[in-house]
């Protein structure tokens, strides 16, 4: 047996353990943690237990939070394990390995190794010190030691997980069967869709028949979706699949993403007909539906489907009574498996009930603080009349005459039965005026109260944004259920590439499905009650485009809507309710009162929107009561950004907040300066504020040009301890005071004096970083070799550059 100790050569078991003996302390404490990992766990792994080099992932599974800071984002520390290990069948994650250098203790690794395998629904975790492993069996929950030469091949771990999920030799060649890869564009599942299709792949193999995964929008349903169905069907668990959804956009771009690879194996449901040639079936519910005894699916035998699966679940699908429910009973025999990013938990209908607790869920929260989905800020905007209400004057009338209710109106009140004029041109100025400082082009969507009011906002807005309405009249549309032209240009809408429509105004239309990744601003002018709702609307936000500069959205809210984030319903798991009344198809958002005769107001069919009845002539039911003339104020504006330590709203000011964490990790003023000093690189010390939640970035824009003009280091002692802040400027100045410079040749002079310039423009981690001297001034100078020299070569120049830092910083 051999050992790879490099990528070039190998020796044999005994050479290494003479060359390089672990009971050597001397030796081993020399050896950095990735020393340990080239020479003794990777070959332990390798050459000792047999696995291959490819089974053996060493990259980030997660990309990192992005963490928002005024107009500027940065990434935190990536999700990444020293190892895990995959199967050579399925790629399924089956063990994480963590590394340590030989100072610490064979098991000092292990809770961190835990912490990944929970994470990564991993069942067995190695700690190593590259004298010995500490296994963990996540199964049983017992631990050993190991040696070096002990660990467990992936035939003996595979055996152990079999063994203990109870999978017979069928149910083992489920789990077993592939993934699809793309090997042209390279796509691989994230590790969280792994883990929803090894989960779904192991239930399939018990033999259970409902099933529910909740994941968050913008998190890949549909990828996960597709990846299920094929290794099912390419391991014939599976002969033919259903895959129901909502609307007919969402078909379309199953079937020309995600869905492509099973090509001429698939069809659309169209027409109400049904071939039965194909493996796999798309449908939209109302396809199937019909009258009792004459719905199309009865072409087909109950047992045709082996498989159904319903995308969008929370919809109502699972609802007793619904036509809906009616394909899902028909084909009862089958798999069904729903998968939605709200599961629907209420008096009317609860998809839990139906489909059983979750057998994964990877929630919004996640998504964001794992760096695969955009993080948001909330704008929250109080006008007069929303804050303080708003009640007309004796005898008031209205625009058509009529005598205006003497009461106190509300934001309950606005736009349902009370129409102000005044307040939707300030919405729209407010809207308007963010598109303008942040850029015209930022594809916006503004939720309103009903169709009525999304067409009276899209005027309003034609109205503010003249100069791109007449450049193309597109870029302001209405996009309901009722208007052909709008829901025409969806697709435009959604395409990154096109650059209209770039504002869109919807009642309901656009609250699920649609996959609008460019989505950079979300107005809420609409009042949500809805939990399911809310969190839809807000997923409309979070699929990142960071090729189109898309790495964060906003949330302008003024209805105060985004009162839900506080709510531990907003990324918790829900409440099954098994009271399940019979009637009726889809049920009303929470926050919408059914329509009952004589209200006014009439579901647009299939859309979701609503719209009221055009008065009677009398005033009658369905009347908005409209006024103008009413003066309306901006009275609040309040910006709040997520904690990136805890992934909530931080209501607090950013002052408060980042005063808070920064004394969180250094309690006094002696503290921070003893860190800040001895820091090699400041940046270390920096870059742990902003892992800490420090909004060092928003501290500098809500301080206006001051704060652009001020060291992150002022910002610190200013905010944590009131020392009085010093500018770049002042800084840089007072270093030439103190002829430092003077103790250098004019030609090294000259260098420092241009760090000093780049500092007071740009900060200390720019001058501390070598790559520095690849840009002017410096290219004027010389080569970054030939100013290195210039000093007497490196160290010396990284001396002259951390005398510098110090001078900097020494008042």
């Amino acid at each position: 047996m051999t050992l790879h100790v490099d990528g070039d050569s190998s020796v044999a078991v005994s050479q290494v353990a003479r060359s390089l003996d672990p009971a050597r302390s001397d030796v081993m404490s020399r050896l950095t943690e990735e020393d340990v990992k080239q020479r003794f766990i990777t070959p332990a792994l390798v050459d000792g237990a047999g696995w291959a080099r490819e089974q053996l992932f060493m990259e980030a599974f997660a990309p990192g939070q992005i963490i928002v800071q005024g107009e500027k984002t940065r990434r935190g520390k990536a999700g990444k394990a020293d190892y895990v290990l995959r199967t050579s069948a399925s790629g399924k994650m089956i063990a994480v390995v963590e590394a340590k250098d030989a100072t610490h203790s064979v098991g000092a690794g292990i809770q961190q190794a835990l912490t990944y395998a929970e994470k990564l629904d991993v069942p067995f975790a190695y700690s190593s010190n590259g004298r010995g492993f500490l296994e963990h069996d996540l199964l049983t929950g017992i631990e050993r030691e190991l040696g070096m030469d002990q660990f467990p091949t992936e035939a003996e771990l595979w055996g152990r997980y079999v063994a203990a999920k109870g999978l017979d030799a069928v149910g083992e060649s489920v789990v077993t069967q592939p993934y699809y890869f793309d090997t042209f564009t390279g796509k691989e599942p994230r590790y969280y869709q792994r883990i929803a299709v090894d989960r779904t792949m192991e239930a399939v193999a018990r033999g259970d028949k409902r099933l529910l995964l909740v994941m968050a929008t913008g998190t890949g349903k549909t990828f996960t979706a597709f990846q299920i169905i094929w290794r099912l069907l390419e391991g014939s668990a599976v002969k033919r699949v259903l895959y129901l959804a909502d609307r007919n956009v969402l078909i379309n771009q199953t079937i020309t993403g995600d869905f492509r690879p099973l090509g001429n194996r698939m069809v659309k449901v169209q027409n109400r007909q049904l071939d039965s040639a194909f493996e796999v079936y798309l449908s939209l519910y109302h396809q199937l539906s019909d009258d009792e005894g004459n719905e199309p699916f009865r072409q087909f035998k109950p047992e045709f489907f082996d498989l159904v699966i319903v995308d969008e679940c929370h919809r109502g699908s699972a609802r007793e009574e619904s036509r809906w429910r009616k394909v899902l009973d028909y084909f009862s025999e089958a798999i069904h498996i729903g998968m939605t990013a709200t599961p629907k938990e209420s008096k009317e209908v609860s998809n839990i009930t139906y489909f059983g607790e979750p057998i994964y869920t990877y929630s919004l929260r996640e998504g964001i603080r794992d760096g695969f989905l955009a993080p948001y800020k909330v704008l929250r905007v109080g006008l007069d009349v929303d804050l303080q209400g708003w009640r007309p004057q004796e005898g008031q009338l209205d625009v058509d005459g009529e005598l205006v209710e003497d009461r106190e109106y509300n934001v309950k009140d606005y736009d349902r039965s009370l129409v102000i004029d005044e307040r939707t041109a300030m919405v729209a100025k407010y809207v308007a005026s963010w598109l303008a400082k942040h850029g015209t082009d930022s594809k916006t969507i503004v939720f309103c109260v009903d169709i009525e009011h999304a067409e009276r906002m899209r005027q309003a807005l034609a109205i503010e944004c003249l100069e791109q309405v007449r450049a193309n009249w597109r870029y302001v549309m209405r996009i309901t259920g009722d208007n052909q032209e709008g829901k025409a240009q969806l697709d435009n809408f959604a395409d990154p590439g096109n650059p209209v429509p770039t504002v869109v105004t919807t009642s309901k239309l656009l609250t699920t499905g649609v996959d609008i990744k460019t989505l950079k601003l979300v107005v809420l002018e609409a009042n949500i009650g809805s939990m399911t709702e809310f969190k839809q609307i807000i997923g409309r936000g979070t699929r990142l485009a960071e090729d189109y500069n898309k790495s964060f959205f906003t949330i302008m809210d003024f209805r105060g809507s985004t009162r839900l984030f506080a709510d531990p319903d907003f990324d918790g798991y829900p409440t099954v309710i098994i009271n399940v009344p019979p009637g009726g198809d889809l049920p009303e958002p929470d926050n919408e009162p059914s329509p009952q005769p004589g209200s006014g107001r009439v579901p647009d069919p299939g859309s979701g929107d609503f719209y009221p009845t055009p008065p009677d002539g009398n005033g009658g039911p369905g009347r908005k009561i409209r006024v103008r003339g009413i003066p309306v104020r901006l009275l609040d504006e309040r910006v709040h950004y997520i904690n990136p330590t805890t992934g909530k709203l931080v209501t607090e000011s950013i002052t408060d907040f980042s005063r808070k964490n920064i004394l969180g990790q250094y309690s006094t003023l002696e503290d921070f300066l003893s860190a800040w000093n001895s820091a090699e690189r400041k940046k270390a010390v920096l870059d742990e504020l902003h892992d800490s939640g420090v909004l060092l970035d928003a501290l500098r824009e809500q301080a206006g040009v001051a704060g652009e003009q001020l060291d992150d280091f002022d910002l610190v002692v200013h905010t944590a301890y009131d020392q009085p802040p010093l500018t770049r400027a002042e800084r840089a100045k007072n270093v030439t005071k103190t002829g430092y410079l003077y103790k250098y040749s004019e030609q090294c002079r000259s260098v420092l004096e241009g760090l000093l310039d780049k500092y007071a423009t740009s900060g200390v981690t720019q001058i501390e970083d070598l790559r520095i001297l690849a840009n002017d001034p410096f290219l004027q100078i010389g080569s970054a070799a030939k100013i290195v020299s210039m000093f007497g070569g490196r160290d010396d120049y990284e001396e002259a550059v951390a005398g510098l830092v110090d001078l900097l910083y020494a008042s």
